[in-house]
Order: C-alpha cells, then sequence, then structure tokens
C-alpha cells in the first residue's frame, strides 16, 4: 500500500443466489455490504434472485449494462448440487475469466477448512468493463474472499497492482471498433 495514491471508491453491486434463503435472512448478502461500506466503496445495487441460471444470466446482464456499477459480487450456487447454477450463469456472460481468483480463494480457503476447499467452485470474471465474483453462499467463505483478497484488489493504492487500477481500460477493445 502506498501513501502517494488517493483511494478510488468502487460501485459495487451484490446478487444473493439462493433457495433457501431471502433478503430477510441474507447473512451473506448483509457481511458483503458491511465490507463493502468499511471499505469505503458504494451499494450500487442488491438484490435476491433464486438459483435459476437465466434469471440470474438477466440479472447480470442487466447490472453489467449500467455503466454505474464497476463490480458485481455474487454470493450462493457455487457448490456441486444440482441447483448451484451461479457459476454456469456467470460463464454464460464472461468475455475473459480471472481464473487465478479460484486458485488463490481455493488456498485461502484450504488455509481455514482443509480439503473441504475442493467444494467450492468460486469464480470470477470480466465483461463489457465490469468485474464479476461469484462467491460462495456462507457467510465464513464471503468473508474470506472480501478480507484476504478483495480488499486488497479494489483499493487503488494497493501495489504492484489491483483491479481498480485496470477498470478504464477493461472495454478498451470496444473503442477500438
Amino acid at each position: 500500500m502506498t501513501s502517494s495514491r488517493k483511494f478510488i471508491p468502487m460501485n459495487i453491486a451484490v446478487l444473493t443466489v439462493s433457495d433457501s434463503r431471502s433478503l430477510v435472512d441474507d447473512k451473506s448478502g448483509d457481511l458483503l455490504e458491511s465490507r463493502i461500506h468499511h471499505g469505503g466503496h458504494n451499494i450500487a445495487k442488491r438484490a435476491f434472485v433464486l438459483d435459476e441460471q437465466d434469471e440470474i444470466v438477466e440479472i447480470l446482464r442487466g447490472w453489467i449494462k449500467n455503466k454505474s456499477i464497476d463490480v458485481i459480487l455474487s454470493t450462493g450456487g457455487t457448490g456441486l448440487t444440482g441447483r448451484d447454477v451461479t457459476v454456469e450463469a456467470h460463464k454464460q456472460v464472461y468475455e475473459k475469466e480471472i481464473e487465478a481468483f479460484g486458485t488463490i480463494f481455493s488456498i485461502v480457503s484450504m488455509e481455514k477448512i482443509g480439503t473441504s476447499a475442493i467444494q467450492s467452485r468460486a469464480c470470477a470474471g470480466v465483461a463489457s468493463g465490469t468485474y464479476l465474483f461469484a462467491l460462495p453462499g456462507s457467510p465464513s467463505a464471503c468473508k474470506d474472499a472480501w478480507d484476504e483478497i478483495l480488499v486488497a484488489q479494489f483499493d487503488y493504492r494497493h501495489l504492484p497492482c489491483n483491479f481498480v487500477e485496470l477498470l478504464p481500460r477493461l472495454d478498451e477493445y470496444q473503442r477500438r471498433k
């Protein structure tokens, strides 16, 4: 971290995917919202959707089109069961996958929960100048993803590099056309 750079807040949308919870008892979404605010960022949108791939894709695509949203964090639906379709929905909209996110998340998880980390399919990507992250539905997994990875990458002062400084260049291919 360097003090010569000024903090730049990100506009972050939170999407909870679940068949068993609602916004009223959404501990993971609440945790992310709290961490986002505490980190100096803005909540751009917050929504809840059932584990339905088409509905998840529709929300992701709508939010990607909204140029006031820099980042989309979804929580839930990243496991192995038949209803877990968030990863498939995310990959349907990615232009580029951030493959190292899943690897780093697995390393962080392995330190916390041992070999149970193998059951997560957390992933990340980029689409139309927007970062997208699919996090597991457990509050502890969301905490680990934010505290161990995302809080630094969403801080322009974090060196040697971070997601904030890349944001203006994510959709540069569209400007070349």
